[in-house]
């Protein structure tokens, strides 16, 4: 794979767009899809904007009437939600922007009268509409920009081919002022080689400066996509903090199974022979003292390896030194378990708080378990740092990469784990040049 990116909680995580660089951007197909949807807007807009103003100006003017102008308000309102849908997929196609659908349109009580209620009352339409209304002046301004910035570059760029066709019209080139060859006047013309050389060069110049104006413009119209015809923010909350709230149960359903089962198959088990033990031991107390006292020896080792896993369990659900030295010493001490060499290095103005702190040590201990497992890696590195506020970790690897969270339990896990205190989990791991993991917690 390639990249693999993972942004929890939410149930459509934003893909990232790829930005070809500034000496390639005029000859990639993404400046010229944006391009592309730039030029549309108008066209959209247009179609946009009557289908909003006239269809609820009419239902505003026959609603005293026959009140017949709700319905219709309410079908126009409707109907915004299949352009949303539309605007979408063509922001998808030409921009490569993938948007979350809104929330579904529900109606709220039966019947007709229901149903008008319920789309008069749709915020997903209503901004849907709102949008549609934007995009006229918006698209008529994309449309100038996008049209005048590549005609002016690419006719300025052809200058020293054209030229020569200005000639046939007795002019030595284009007419830059005046009012032409058979006018009286002082007319100045972009001829001679100085003056044709120059055109050109600032023609190679705008060819690399318009698509970053295509960039900015086609910025604007991701944003009001994104803001406009993809999820509310309230309904976005909401969904979040259900993903995140089932991840938490899960993750805390998970660890009390698992010291379930490590008490039973190993400290329980140990202190049920222990007992059986000193029973026997407590039976030869008098007839044979030498044999119960073997009995007591072996016992009190059996309690030292009871305590030893209790305590291994105990640390297993918060390790001590996490407790008593912090994030620094308890990742190093983990580091130090890992079959290959690892680098940490961390560097927090201050202790977060104790379930992120927790997150993070796990977090960190299982990523470096899959670098010893999986990985094939000779070295490894764990980074730690405060960034925009928010705690944030990276573990490196050189091995030979493909780690995919969609395949496996661990990393699905370590997903879980982060969606539970509202972080993010993204992956890097093309195959051959190992993987990097990044977390950010709040």
């Amino acid at each position: 794979m390639s990249t693999a990116g993972i942004t929890v909680p939410g149930a459509e995580p934003r893909v990232p767009v790829s930005r070809p660089s500034f000496w390639r951007a005029p000859f990639s197909a993404r400046v010229w899809g944006e391009t592309m949807h730039l030029t549309l807007n108008l066209f959209v807009g247009i179609l946009g904007f009557i289908h909003v103003v006239v269809f609820v100006a009419l239902g505003i003017g026959l609603t005293p009437l026959f009140l017949m102008g709700l319905p219709l308000i309410g079908a126009t309102v409707m109907a915004c939600r299949g352009w949303g849908t539309l605007e979408r997929g063509r922001a998808k196609a030409l921009m490569g922007e993938v948007v979350g659908k809104p929330a579904p349109f529900r109606q709220k009580t039966p019947g007709f009268t229901g149903w008008v209620k319920s789309s008069l009352a749709d915020g997903s339409g209503w901004r849907a509409a709102l949008y549609l209304v934007l995009m006229l002046p918006w698209g008529i301004f994309t449309f100038a920009m996008a049209v005048a910035t590549w005609a002016v570059t690419l006719a300025m760029i052809t200058y020293p081919l054209t030229q020569p066709l200005y000639r046939e019209a007795d002019m030595p080139g284009a007419l830059l002022r005046g009012d032409g060859p058979h006018a009286p006047g002082d007319d100045v013309y972009l001829a001679g080689f100085g003056t044709v050389t120059l055109v050109f060069a600032v023609g190679v110049v705008l060819l690399f400066l318009t698509p970053q104006i295509i960039r900015g413009l086609a910025w604007v119209d991701r944003t009001m996509v994104r803001g406009l015809l993809g999820p509310a923010f309230l309904s976005r909350q909401v969904e979040e903090l259900k993903v995140s709230r089932g991840a938490a149960v899960d993750t805390a359903a998970s660890d009390m199974r698992r010291i379930e089962r490590d008490l039973h198959d190993g400290a329980q088990a140990r202190l049920v022979s222990l007992a059986m033990d000193l029973g026997l031991a407590k039976e030869k107390m008098n007839s044979d003292p030498d044999a119960a006292q073997r009995m007591v020896v072996e016992a009190h080792n059996e309690v030292k390896l009871a305590l030893r896993e209790l305590r291994d369990l105990a640390r297993g659900i918060h390790p001590a030194v996490l407790t008593d030295r912090g994030l620094d010493a308890a990742l190093s001490a983990v580091a130090a378990k890992c079959t290959v060499p690892v680098t940490v290095t961390v560097d927090l103005p201050r202790r977060p708080s104790a379930p992120v702190e927790q997150v993070a040590y796990y977090t960190v201990s299982e990523l470096l378990t899959n670098v010893s497992k999986h990985s094939g890696a000779t070295s490894a590195t764990v980074r730690v740092w405060v960034e925009n506020d928010r705690l944030t970790l990276e573990v490196a690897d050189d091995g030979h990469g493909g780690a995919d969270p969609a395949h496996g339990t661990g990393l699905a896990g370590l997903v879980e784990r982060v969606r539970s205190v509202d972080g993010t989990l993204a992956v890097d791991s093309p195959k051959g040049r190992g993987t990097r993991v990044k977390v950010t917690l709040p």
